[in-house]
């Protein structure tokens, strides 16, 4: 842990309070240099040397970790002051740089990992001039196949394969694609003149770890910028293929393929007994990592692309972002929001940015534009998308009066959008924006222009997995509010209704409820609910034989929501023999009417009576009635020696 920090001025252009920061991070800071990449490197040699030193800039980081290796001292830490920080319109900056030291110190989550071996076999898609130009570039880096489907001048040299053939599908990924090809043709490299092709073959099958699509086509994948190992340029364009030629020889060795996701398969409800319930995932999921596997879904972890929008969406907390885990980032959060205050600041702003897009944008808008307000914290995440409602809430309900999100080009913006919709129902209203900007100008523009009005609350501290964080920090936002709040169609919170005119308390919701929000009651026939348990996911609707049940997406802030209601309850019925209550009375009393004296079952004097038995009862009646449908025929007598010496003597 840094127990020193260094800044430095960068030549006199940007003002920081040495005291403010040291005050509010308990760090040392020794004195503020001016020059400490070029003329004070010796003094950035000293901290190094002397260790536990965190240096206040990230551009010239490079440099620092060179001069640590020629030290043979460990790397010192980076915090980014100046861009996120020091060079601002605003002139009170301490308290946001002491945020930002402090938020360094977070010791880093550990990522979990796997080794993906790629051994260097790629295939290449195109037209012919193109393909086999790429193919001659690679041969001598990559063991190249180029699959054509048309007919083209072969290349004499043998240094990489030819086949023909229909390419019908491809699956997988770096490292292990496996595509399937129909019409294969593969070529016949003997006799003289120009190579030919064998006789074509549906259905072949072969591996390879690369791709390369030049065929200007539809994509292989959905998604195909999330597919590790999958490159695609446009054919027309010389420097886009040569871009993905270089990239493509370089897809060569050992990589670590981050496990961005954890999930709980008990949690999940995708479904329950052939009867599908949610589907947030799937429905959301860009690169197809997500599919059906039961009364749960399964994901591949290596076509996941680590976007995070499943995790933010799943009502359960089935699916969880781990890379980092969601409590990281609270306490990130956390510590950013109290470091503030302490410093002497106040209402707080959050700008939640990728990298590097969105750390590209902020560092070129401080450099040549008017920077970050002084009261904007950026805020850089993994993954934009898995920022959901849940994180936005906890944010407001920890003390910043203000969620921006910047996304990146490539950022998909219906699930931030959907959440930002979903958190600003929740108690965010006009708090929360997807600040969808290009320009550097624009982003610094856009926040000095809005400066929203301090929170009523004190700020809290949301516990829990990301449904209770969400939970507690709406109730915060909305605690003058006493009645449930509408929200969103599809929002995994909500009220189940039930008709009570056509429900017959089968009970069939209960006991396919995966939450357990829907619950019977052993003593008497009824069905009772309870909010805040409740995922909106459809599987009582979509079960319920009556068609009796629809959904109503809200938000219940009050402690009614923890409770248990009763929907629906009617008399139990009362065996006639026993007396003890069993079923429905308004059920036995239909069947009654529609079976006794008419069903062939039931048409023999008294038989009707049996509709009106508990199962004890029943059986009892059967048992001992004339037709006894558990009657059989008379046991044989038993063979003793008697009767075989007897029967030897007859004979």
């Amino acid at each position: 842990m840094p127990k020193h920090l260094i800044l430095c001025d960068c030549l006199g252009s940007q003002a920081i309070d040495r005291d403010a920061v040291a005050k509010a991070t308990g760090l040392s800071c020794p004195r503020v240099h001016t020059a400490l990449c070029t003329r004070e490197i010796d003094r950035a040699a000293a901290a190094i040397t002397a260790g536990e030193a965190l240096i206040a800039c990230t551009q010239e980081a490079a440099r620092f970790a060179e001069l640590a290796a020629d030290l043979d001292c460990p790397e010192p830490g980076f915090v980014d002051l100046r861009d996120r920080a020091g060079w601002s319109e605003d002139r009170d900056t301490g308290p946001k740089m002491a945020a930002l030291v402090a938020e360094a110190l977070v010791p880093a989550a550990p990522v979990k990992s796997l080794d993906v071996v790629s051994e260097g076999l790629c295939l290449i898609l195109g037209r012919p001039d193109v393909a086999l130009a790429a193919a001659e570039r690679l041969a001598g880096t990559l063991a190249v196949t180029v699959l054509l489907d048309a007919e083209a001048d072969l290349p004499v040299s043998r240094t990489f394969e030819v086949v023909r053939g229909r390419l019908r599908g491809a699956t997988g990924t770096l490292g292990a694609f496996t595509l399937r090809i129909d019409a294969l043709r593969q070529m016949e490299p003997g006799g003289r003149g120009a190579f030919g092709f064998g006789a074509p073959r549906d259905g072949a099958e072969t591996r390879c770890d690369v791709i390369l699509d030049l065929s200007g086509g539809p994509a292989l994948f959905p998604a195909p910028h999330k597919r590790d190992g999958y490159l695609r340029a446009d054919p027309g364009d010389p420097a886009a293929v040569a871009a993905a030629v270089f990239e493509a020889a370089e897809h060569v060795g050992t990589f670590e393929k981050p496990l961005h996701l954890a999930f709980e398969e008990s949690l999940c409800a995708h479904s329950r007994a052939g009867q599908t319930g949610c589907t947030r995932c799937l429905d959301i999921c860009p690169t197809g990592a997500i599919r059906p596997d039961g009364d749960h879904v399964a994901i591949d972890p290596m076509v996941c692309a680590g976007c995070g929008a499943c995790s933010a969406l799943c009502p359960s907390g089935a699916i969880t972002y781990d890379a980092p885990p969601v409590a990281h980032l609270l306490t990130r959060l956390r510590v950013l929001a109290e470091t503030f205050r302490d410093a002497g600041g106040a209402a707080p702003r959050l700008l939640v940015h990728d990298a590097p897009h969105g750390a590209e944008m902020i560092a070129l808008a401080a450099r040549f534009g008017r920077g970050l307000p002084a009261d904007v914290i950026p805020f850089e995440v993994a993954a934009l998308a898995g920022f959901g409602h849940a994180e936005m809430l906890a944010a407001l309900a920890l003390g910043f009066v203000a969620v921006d999100i910047l996304p990146a080009p490539r950022t998909e913006r219906d699930p931030i959008a959907a959440e930002i919709a979903l958190a600003s129902a929740m108690g965010g209203a006009a708090r929360l924006r997807l600040l969808d900007v290009t320009d550097p100008d624009a982003l610094s523009d856009g926040l000095y222009a809005h400066r929203p009005d301090p929170l009523g609350h004190a700020p809290v501290l949301p516990l829990g997995n990301r449904r209770q964080v969400a939970r507690l920090a709406a109730r915060s936002l909305l605690s003058e509010a006493d009645a449930p709040i509408p929200l969103p169609v599809g929002a995994p919170y909500g009220a189940v209704l039930v008709d009570t005119e056509a429900c017959t308390l089968c009970l069939s919701c209960a006991s396919l409820c995966p939450s357990g929000a829907l619950l019977d009651n052993p003593d008497t026939p009824q069905l009772r609910f309870r909010e805040d348990a409740c995922l909106q996911c459809g599987l009582c609707a979509t079960v319920c034989p009556e068609d009796a049940i629809t959904l109503l997406p809200r938000f219940d802030p009050t402690d009614a929501a923890l409770g248990q209601t009763v929907l629906h309850e009617e008399e139990p019925f009362a065996c006639i023999e026993c007396g003890k209550p069993f079923g429905v009375r308004s059920t036995v009393e239909k069947i009654m009417e529609k079976l006794a004296g008419k069903h062939a079952m039931f048409t023999e004097t008294g038989s009707g009576r049996l509709i009106q038995m508990c199962n004890d009862c029943r059986i009892r009646a059967q048992v001992h009635g004339a037709s006894n449908p558990f009657a059989a025929a008379e046991r044989p007598r038993v063979r003793t020696t008697d009767d075989y010496l007897s029967k030897r003597r007859d004979h």
